[in-house]
């Protein structure tokens, strides 16, 4: 499909029936990608004909597919019934747009994944997300968010045996690193980031500022605020846009959150602001200060934002960015305008006054990091927690008291009353089991890094 001219109507201007259907019909529109982000946030679902999609053709697919895990495996024990029952694929047709990506005129569309009963799939991270923000609803309050997004962009990678290699640039190198902020090394790989950010704005993706982070090829996009569940929309379509047209490119976009030894890691840093009903920041008193909330929030974040570590750090690999020197956060503690603290307090007007939790890796989840990130923080508010005092200093000096595996993480969150009190028993316990399969893969891999010294040597 031709990139969207600039000016051009990408997404209906109306999500009613009629709407739908003079965008498909003024389009050409062959058919519809039904897609929905699955525990780790990879887009699954069917694809189904324009027709039958505008007719309102249901839409099932297995229960089990939303927490599949990332080795292809399913968890049916304990939570799962053995039958492994349909869910019902329910589309959010705000969220129907072009999709950049194709060769043929087709719309994508994000669906919500619903029992029968009308609920909301419990093991699906949409739901997960939506769950939390009725709690939000019911007290009169809004939480505001805004992601920033770190990936690298590598060469393509045809054997996994082999480390990722960063791709040549103009003059035919390739980067050294230590470049952030260079307007120049932003400028290489134009094809690549000219299709993107048109993808971008076909998909409705409200991005910011567009950085060169520190690593060889590396980047970082920040999302405008906005509402949860449209904000972790638009990082899922990113985070799908950027793959698929990184491979068009002969390039990989690559969102692990430690992809490179003795490279950067990748984050994906959010920033959290919560308002009532007329507007008003509850972060701030009517004098411009800290309110009570805003201490009781970050209170809830340090309470329980280490049993929900591993919404933040998924996988094997989101542990080895929170090592010495890597500028990754250790623990929870919170400071104002200190990039060394797990929970860092921006400089802003009080309007504006939010929480930046630089906890989660670029490979977590939006829908569930958020959503812990939210749970928690409320929790803090609706118990009237007291934070520790604001760090001055190096926050490194102290303790660290986040998980420091994967496995730690997951035994962490599979004990954790707290984690079950704000998510289910059925949640907690399938996420956790589908993470315990994925361990368990990693333990069958021998790595280089054995054979290097233990083989020689022991």
């Amino acid at each position: 499909m031709p990139a969207q001219q600039p000016g051009s109507i990408s997404r209906p201007t109306s999500a009613t029936a009629e709407g739908l259907r003079l965008f498909f019909n003024a389009h050409g529109i062959r058919d519809v990608e039904c897609i929905f982000p699955d525990i780790s946030g990879y887009p699954r679902g069917k694809l189904m004909p324009a027709a039958s999609f505008l007719a309102g053709a249901e839409l099932r697919i297995c229960q089990a597919i939303p927490m599949q895990a990332v080795t292809g495996e399913y968890s049916y024990n304990p939570v799962f019934p053995d039958s492994d029952p349909d869910v019902r694929m329910l589309p959010d047709y705000r969220t129907v747009s072009l999709a950049p990506w194709s060769s043929v005129p087709r719309v994508v569309a994000i669906h919500d994944c619903m029992e029968f009963n009308g609920e909301f799939c419990q093991f699906a991270p949409r739901s997960v997300l939506k769950k939390v923000l009725a709690k939000y609803e019911q007290l009169g309050l809004t939480p505001v968010v805004a992601p920033e997004i770190e990936f690298y962009l590598t060469t393509a990678n045809a054997d996994p045996a082999q480390p990722l290699q960063a791709p040549a640039v103009r003059g035919g190198r390739t980067e050294v690193g230590q470049s952030a902020f260079s307007l120049n090394m932003l400028n290489e790989l134009a094809p690549f980031w000219d299709e993107f950010r048109d993808a971008c704005q076909t998909l409705g993706i409200r991005t910011d500022t567009w950085i060169h982070e520190a690593g060889p090829t590396q980047y970082e996009i920040n999302l405008m605020h906005g509402d949860a569940v449209e904000v972790a929309d638009q990082a899922f379509l990113f985070k799908y846009a950027a793959r698929e047209i990184a491979l068009k490119h002969g390039l990989n976009a690559v969102f692990l959150a430690k992809p490179f030894a003795g490279r950067p890691g990748s984050s994906m840093h959010v920033h959290i602001s919560v308002m009532d009903t007329q507007g008003n920041n509850v972060f701030s008193l009517a004098d411009g200060k800290d309110s009570e909330a805003f201490r009781n929030f970050i209170a809830g974040l340090q309470t329980y934002g280490p049993e929900l570590m591993l919404m933040f750090a998924p996988n094997v690999n989101s542990y080895r960015r929170y090592v010495s020197g890597t500028q990754a956060p250790t623990n929870l503690q919170w400071g104002y305008e200190n990039r060394t603290t797990g929970l860092r307090v921006p400089s802003s007007g009080a309007a504006a006054r939010r929480i930046e939790n630089r906890v989660a890796g670029a490979d977590a989840n939006p829908y569930l990091t958020l959503a812990a990130s939210l749970a928690a923080g409320l929790q803090g508010l609706q118990n009237q927690l007291s934070p520790s005092e604001a760090v001055v200093g190096n926050g490194y000096d102290h303790a660290q008291t986040l998980p420091r595996s994967m496995e730690s993480a997951m035994l962490t969150m599979q004990n954790s009353a707290n984690a079950r009190a704000l998510f289910g028993d059925a949640f907690v316990t399938g996420y956790c089991a589908v993470k315990e399969l994925e361990y368990q893969s990693f333990l069958n891999e021998i790595t280089p890094w054995e054979r290097r010294f233990l083989l020689p040597q022991v």
